[in-house]
């Protein structure tokens, strides 16, 4: 059986022992070390090249996505993400990291997360994906982009990702944003501004100071009050723009 060496790094050592005590029930993972900082886990991975690391994002000094910008790409492990922060969901599932445990984690969710990592590992040499994902994560992308490609809403007991793509429409709500998914609105933690920002500017567009539309989603413009126009939706839901057509029109030829 071919062993699948993993490396554990976090800045709590209890954390680290829970981990380690876990993977001991895994006949077929190796635990290379335990490491409490990303400068000495960059050296294990250097030295050692791991297959899989349970990597701790909040820690001091140099944090796990940062220790990531830092491997060479050839030695880039598959990644478990492990924290108390569920903030750092979202840049991690972005852009498609392997799994993410959310502490405090059950051992149900650990198990199914290794055999996740199991599948993942055992078509590796025919998968390249695992390495773009993680040298996007470390701000190295193929394709020189870093916009949104999931959106993280979460609910009592769970964390949902929903692909950017599918999105219809983004509507201000104070510190939270209503995002339309076909039928279906999930309210998110963020503000308008911040996702705007995020959002690739050649798929969706800030019509008002409330509202971001996926421009795959307009039907039509239609004429409103003081030459400003409502946009109508492919669903037949409607709102008004307040930014100018011309702009508009504009954004919509590179859609």
């Amino acid at each position: 059986m071919n062993k699948i060496r993993t490396l554990i790094v976090d800045d709590e050592p209890l954390a680290r022992q829970r981990i380690a005590m876990l993977l001991k029930e895994e006949p077929d993972i190796e635990v290379l070390g335990e490491c409490g900082t990303g400068a000495e886990a960059l050296a294990v991975i250097r030295r050692d090249s791991p297959d899989l690391l349970f990597l701790d994002v909040q820690m001091p000094e140099m944090d796990g996505f940062a220790m990531l910008a830092a491997v060479p790409p050839s030695q880039l492990p598959a990644v478990i993400f492990v924290t108390a922060f569920d903030q750092h969901a979202l840049r991690a599932f972005e852009v498609e990291a392997l799994d993410y445990l959310l502490k405090p984690f059950t051992t149900a969710r650990f198990r199914e997360t290794v055999q996740r990592a199991r599948a993942r590992l055992a078509i590796r040499p025919k998968d390249e994906s695992l390495a773009k994902a993680l040298m996007a994560l470390a701000g190295r992308s193929p394709t020189g982009n870093n916009y949104l490609t999931r959106l993280s809403v979460k609910t009592p007991g769970r964390i949902i990702f929903i692909k950017t793509a599918q999105i219809t429409c983004i509507e201000s709500a104070g510190n939270y944003v209503a995002v339309l998914v076909g039928k279906e609105t999930h309210i998110v933690r963020d503000t308008i501004n911040a996702l705007e920002e995020r959002l690739d500017p050649e798929k969706f567009l800030r019509i008002s100071r409330s509202a971001i539309v996926n421009l795959d989603g307009i039907k039509e413009l239609l004429p409103h009050a003081q030459g400003q126009h409502t946009v109508v939706l492919h669903n037949g839901k409607r709102l008004t723009m307040t930014r100018g057509l011309r702009e508009v029109e504009k954004a919509l030829k590179f859609s």
